[in-house]
């Protein structure tokens, strides 16, 4: 098997969804674009999401070129404009934005491959589109509040669903990292204790555990009795009539839908989903007192401008204001 076929083997099971069907543009323009382009997904964009949406993308514009009758060496700026002008007649700028995004990044791997002479993406300018405030739903105190007083504890699943809203709430924690964890990922070390978060880009993120978190993975801990099998998913899966803890680790999927149901039983928002806990426990650390740039580093954010999209502490308005509206 040549080198070609071993990067499109790899490509299709790194994304199985998509079959990783190469595009005509990039077939016509010969072996050393495919193996190229396989390479550019399989070796330079390591997230998964990440790359299902480039690839995305990057399909939906070379059928663009087909239809246009464009081979990838006559690809120029006005091509890539025309194009970016074309989807925001449909989408919104932050996914133009995207679009535009996969494009510079593929192009420039294939300048570089020399597989073309320019990137006729870098010079097009996107659409302008600023965002200070997220569309995350938060939850502040009082709903908080309710959401964790009406888990039932007597059971495993309710200690178990406890544990992870309250390590993703107190950690400002994606969803992602939560479902990674091993037991080995809580600790104690000179009396603190700790969780080590698995990032994107395979980043270890080491955060104190805050003392109600530490109190509700225990009480996880000691009911499962699984402290000992450190190499082995903290959060796990439940099956059969008991449903007992599997040993297989909780799905991502798994989590929102148990959001959703825990939820629905306080009678809070349907809108609540996995983010929402890390833009609370952002908000409410930033009502009492925290500092955008520390509320950055606990959410292993590069930049506080991200931070800034979860911070919902200036949207709750006191009851007794409202009611200084008089008539």
């Amino acid at each position: 098997m040549n080198s070609l076929a071993n990067s499109k083997s790899k490509a299709h099971s790194l994304n199985q969804t998509s079959d990783f069907l190469l595009p005509t543009l990039i077939v016509d323009a010969g072996e050393s674009a495919e193996k190229r382009f396989v390479e550019f997904f399989t070796a330079n964009i390591r997230n998964v999401n990440t790359r299902k949406a480039y690839l995305r993308s990057i399909n939906q514009f070379m059928v663009w070129c087909v239809d246009y009758q464009l081979r990838l060496e006559q690809i120029e700026p006005v091509n890539v404009s025309a194009y970016i002008e074309l989807l925001l007649q449909h989408r919104s700028p932050a996914t133009v934005k995207q679009h535009l995004a996969a494009l510079k990044m593929l192009f420039d791997y294939l300048v570089v491959g020399q597989v073309i002479p320019f990137n006729p993406a870098s010079a097009v300018r996107g659409p302008k589109h600023k965002v200070k405030k997220g569309k995350t739903p938060v939850l502040f105190a009082e709903d908080a509040n309710l959401l964790f007083d009406s888990i039932d504890t007597n059971s495993v699943i309710g200690l178990r669903d406890k544990a992870i809203l309250s390590v993703m709430t107190y950690s400002f924690a994606r969803v992602g990292a939560v479902t990674k964890m091993k037991v080995k990922d809580y600790y104690t070390q000179n009396t603190k204790a700790w969780f080590i978060l698995h990032e994107k880009g395979g980043k270890e993120h080491r955060v104190p555990a805050h003392h109600k978190a530490t109190e509700s993975i225990e009480d996880y801990l000691d009911i499962t009795g699984i402290r000992t099998e450190r190499d082995k998913p903290l959060f796990r899966s439940s099956g059969g009539r008991a449903r007992a803890l599997t040993d297989k680790p909780l799905s991502t999927l798994a989590v929102w839908q148990m959001i959703k149901r825990r939820a629905k039983q306080a009678g809070l928002p349907e809108e609540i989903c996995c983010h929402t806990f890390r833009a609370t426990g952002i908000t409410n650390y930033l009502q009492n007192g925290g500092t955008i740039e520390t509320a950055a580093q606990i959410a292993a954010h590069e930049s506080t401008r991200t931070t800034q999209l979860y911070n919902r502490a200036n949207e709750e308005v006191n009851l007794s204001e409202i009611e200084k509206i008089r008539f």
